[in-house]
């Protein structure tokens, strides 16, 4: 049976020479190799540059030196963080054979740890999906269920964890990217407040909402890698000056007497069965580890799906207007300067990108600037009000983090309003700034995972992971 390796797993075998650095990442390109072919959950593999690293290692522990935090951890890396030398494509046949200059910081700062970098997971183009299936590569399969989607738009990174693929991977969340995944494959998966880490290096989808963040086995390799990514960077300037707290000595504290909101409004309609049952076995399980329950309102949730697709449109738009065949990636040539852009965009972009700029391009337009993009930015002050007046009463927010399991490859992508709804319990955290986390909440019919969602205050990164640490110990997993 293939062992599951944890940071700290690594850091004792490879401190202790049980196993050294560059034998820990060959079996994990044998995993790969065995399993990718049906996982599709890599796009490129970096052996020599993960070679490289794991020998830097292996010279560290022969002179005795001190290893440093994530020293020889196998870790994948979600194809829309540049990566030098190394092949990134965001999904998209328009960056099929860009090669970066440049690494991303929280790259940088993973490698920096000593983190080995295995390769590229798939992903949903530009970061655009909820299920995966919008990569121009092919989609990814779920490791718990073949038949089922990933979730997207980091369904890649998630599986990669999932099936053992990595001891832990980075993806990016917009509008639930990296919770939605996590819920559906199993595995804890982290947001921090928005600008907790550098954006700097990851090829930008929604610049007020992008967001990057860790998956792992367990919440405290969460936590880990978070300390590692976190904190200010110079070459990013929405990057916060704010201290980054130590992560790991909040994990283990008590919760009890922690006050936890529940909000009626992500318990409507449309949730299912399945899945109310498992989320509301979780909150029970908190209440048992002595957490008050509350009740708070967050009175504009019902409009955050409209205001997430106004914004995160009208910023993808511009964002990917540079994609014009001529400085960089794919160019098709033409008549004309016009006849080029077309085909470049047309042979370059998926149906989901060309859908989505088009309606980014609408609502920035003259005459609907006012009406919709401008309201949306309004409506979305409203909804991060709402969350900080909860705040005021509870220490955390809990929800589901998807109201259905994964669904089946190819059920939701003929109605792209029925995929956009996969998102409804995770935008509302992303149109507010605010840290939030899906842990493991039991199994539907003991195969289809559920995840139960924590969002704490902004930069209160620290009592998320605490009062996910807790439930986990507490066998949430398993209910």
């Amino acid at each position: 049976m293939t062992k599951t390796w944890t940071i700290e797993s690594v850091r004792e075998a490879i401190g202790a020479k049980k196993i050294s650095a560059r034998e820990l990442a060959a079996e994990y390109y044998k995993r790969i190799a065995a399993r990718n072919g049906e996982l599709n959950a890599y796009l490129t593999l970096s052996e020599e540059r993960a070679y490289a690293q794991a020998d830097r290692v292996d010279g560290m522990v022969a002179k005795g030196e001190t290893l440093p935090a994530l020293a020889g951890v196998p870790i994948a890396i979600k194809d829309v963080l540049n990566t030098r030398g190394v092949r990134t494509t965001c999904g998209s046949k328009i960056l099929e054979n860009y090669i970066p200059p440049y690494d991303a910081t929280a790259v940088s700062r993973l490698e920096a740890a000593g983190a080995v970098l295995l390769g590229k997971t798939n992903c949903d183009e530009f970061a655009m999906g909820s299920s995966n299936e919008n990569s121009a590569y092919g989609a990814v399969r779920n490791p718990e269920a073949l038949d089922r989607v990933p979730g997207g738009s980091s369904g890649g990174s998630a599986a990669a964890v999932a099936a053992d693929l990595a001891v832990a991977s980075l993806g990016t969340d917009t509008g639930g990217s990296i919770r939605q995944p996590g819920a559906l494959c199993g595995v804890p998966a982290m947001m921090g407040s928005y600008g907790r880490v550098s954006r700097y290096g990851l090829i930008a989808f929604a610049s007020s909402l992008d967001r990057i963040g860790p998956f792992a086995h367990n919440v405290a390799d969460v936590a880990k890698v978070l300390q590692i990514i976190a904190g200010r960077d110079a070459n990013d300037a929405t990057s916060t000056t704010a201290e980054v707290p130590d992560y790991g000595a909040s994990l283990g504290k008590p919760v009890k007497g922690m006050k936890i909101g529940i909000a009626k409004e992500y318990f409507a309609e449309g949730m299912d069965s399945g899945v109310r049952e498992k989320i509301g076995l979780g909150i029970e399980l908190l209440r048992k580890l002595g957490c008050e329950l509350v009740d708070i309102q967050l009175p504009h949730t019902d409009y955050a799906i409209a205001t997430y697709y106004i914004i995160a449109t009208a910023e993808a738009s511009s964002n990917l207007e540079r994609y014009d065949g001529v400085r960089y990636g794919l160019r098709v040539e033409g008549d004309s300067l016009i006849d080029m852009y077309r085909k470049t965009r047309g042979a370059g972009f998926g149906a989901e990108v060309k859908r989505r700029i088009v309606l980014g391009t609408y609502v920035l337009s003259a005459g609907y600037y006012d009406a919709y993009y401008l309201k949306g930015q309004k409506v979305r002050a409203l909804i991060a009000q709402d969350f900080r007046d909860a705040f005021l009463k509870v220490d955390a927010i809990v929800t589901p983090t998807s109201p259905v399991p994964a669904f089946k490859l190819g059920e939701r992508t003929n109605d792209p309003l029925q995929m956009y709804l996969a998102d409804i319990y995770t935008v509302t955290g992303s149109l507010a700034g605010l840290p939030g986390i899906s842990v493991p909440c039991g199994k539907i019919c003991g195969k289809l995972p559920v995840g139960l969602q924590i969002f704490g205050p902004a930069f209160g990164e620290a009592q998320v992971l605490r009062l996910a640490h807790a439930f986990e110990e507490a066998g949430g997993a398993g209910l």
